[in-house]
């Protein structure tokens, strides 16, 4: 399975980004950020689509 909590920070701190700021990228709360990277929850199918196409604009793999 992926682990997004730890791909969410890393493309975070990639992109030099604090959790408001992607919350903003995502349209979602940076509370459900926080909630993500600490693994408390998941994001949904769609929030899923949109990080694996921020993750592939820096070249960042989901198996990396």
């Amino acid at each position: 399975m992926f682990d997004y909590a730890k791909k969410i920070r890393e493309y975070r701190e990639r992109k030099f980004l604090t959790q408001h700021e992607l919350a903003k990228i995502l349209n979602v709360s940076y509370v459900s950020i926080c909630r993500w990277e600490t693994g408390r929850f998941e994001p949904n199918m769609e929030t899923k689509k949109k990080l694996v196409a921020l993750f592939n604009e820096i070249g960042m793999k989901l198996d990396d």
